[in-house]
């Protein structure tokens, strides 16, 4: 390997390392930030236990094939084309992130990081090189789909599930309803932590192994130890510093929310991440499932609790995301080609 492919390698590693940083920083809200505003869990315990389960989902992910991108990881161009694409992808999908979590709006990383992909190759394809093969399909599959289907199914099924809830606990007094909901929605806080573990620590360990076996420093297969584990560092070391600006929006701008209708939430965003995961395979977004949740349960109350204006913000972003993040790749994949030429 010359000097150029090793340093690129060693560049789009980095990348990778701190997308998945970045990609726990503003994932951290999305499992603690109801129950610390119910007080279910303190902010500290809540980020310990967060990062805990959101590494050990990690670990678990590859037990469970949800190959989003290490599915295409023999169609990836070798060499350095290879890696100024996987590059380009990780730094618009990173900036668009961070500008997101300024703004303390809760976007979908994984979302991100496909639509740059998908941008970067088809930049890839208008030069004449190689770009990663059934990218589009990728695109429809792993970004278009999930954003019709979770945010719809994750609403209604909070709101619905609301019903049956309070009917149960009609004869119950305030004070058991809330206490039994926090040390409910505590638990559905770890399970959430689990599947985004997951969900988003399989692709984390897979677009490490990416770019080893686009650099030619690893053999096409299935994810080895090494990365994942590195990825589950990354994403845990993420999740203990916390994006709270994010937090904010979740719990306080959106939805005003009782302990009870946040458990509900909680543990349809936990129950959607986990079949995603293990039955059906397909990539959900931890942010739409947890955020639609949200919006779902508390919608379902007899006075009104969610600040529309914001949910509708919040819905403009993730729409904006794929348009974003595709037209950056490519045009960072222009940029970088002629410094590779």
């Amino acid at each position: 390997m010359v000097n150029g492919e090793s340093f690129m390698m060693v560049l789009v590693l980095l990348c990778t390392c701190a997308f998945a940083f970045l990609n726990g920083f503003r994932d951290a809200p999305n499992s603690i930030a109801v129950a610390v505003r119910n007080r279910a869990l303190t902010p500290t315990y809540a980020v310990l236990v967060a990062a805990f389960f959101t590494f050990v989902g990690t670990m678990l992910s590859t037990s469970f094939g949800v190959y989003l991108i290490s599915a295409v990881e023999l169609n990836v161009p070798t060499g350095v084309p290879g890696m100024a694409l996987l590059l380009s992808a990780l730094l618009s999908a990173g900036a668009w992130g961070l500008l997101c979590w300024w703004r303390g709006l809760p976007i979908s990383s994984t979302h991100a990081l496909v639509s740059a992909l998908a941008g970067a190759s088809g930049a890839a394809a208008l030069l004449g090189d190689d770009g990663v093969h059934d990218a589009w399909r990728m695109l429809a599959g792993g970004v278009l789909l999930p954003l019709v289907f979770t945010p719809i199914l994750a609403f209604i099924v909070s709101y619905v599930l609301v019903i049956p809830v309070t009917w149960l606990v009609r004869h119950s007094t305030a004070s058991d309803v809330n206490g039994v909901s926090r040390a409910g929605q505590a638990v559905a806080a770890c399970a959430v932590a689990l599947g985004n573990g997951l969900q988003d620590g399989q692709r984390t360990g897979a677009m490490l192994t990416l770019a080893l076996v686009t650099a030619g420093a690893a053999q096409p297969g299935a994810i080895m130890l090494g990365p994942q584990l590195l990825g589950a560092t990354c994403l845990a070391a993420g999740v203990l510093f916390g994006g709270w600006r994010i937090a904010h929006t979740i719990a306080y701008r959106l939805v005003t929310l009782d302990p009870m209708r946040g458990m509900v939430a909680q543990s349809v965003s936990a129950a959607m991440l986990f079949l995603g995961a293990m039955l059906i395979h397909l990539p959900i977004s931890t942010t739409q499932a947890v955020t639609s949740s949200i919006v779902g349960a508390g919608c379902n109350q007899r006075f009104e609790s969610v600040t529309w204006n914001q949910v509708k913000r919040v819905l403009r972003h993730w729409v904006a995301t794929p348009l974003v993040c595709a037209a950056v790749g490519g045009i960072l994949c222009l940029a970088v080609h002629p410094l590779i030429s």
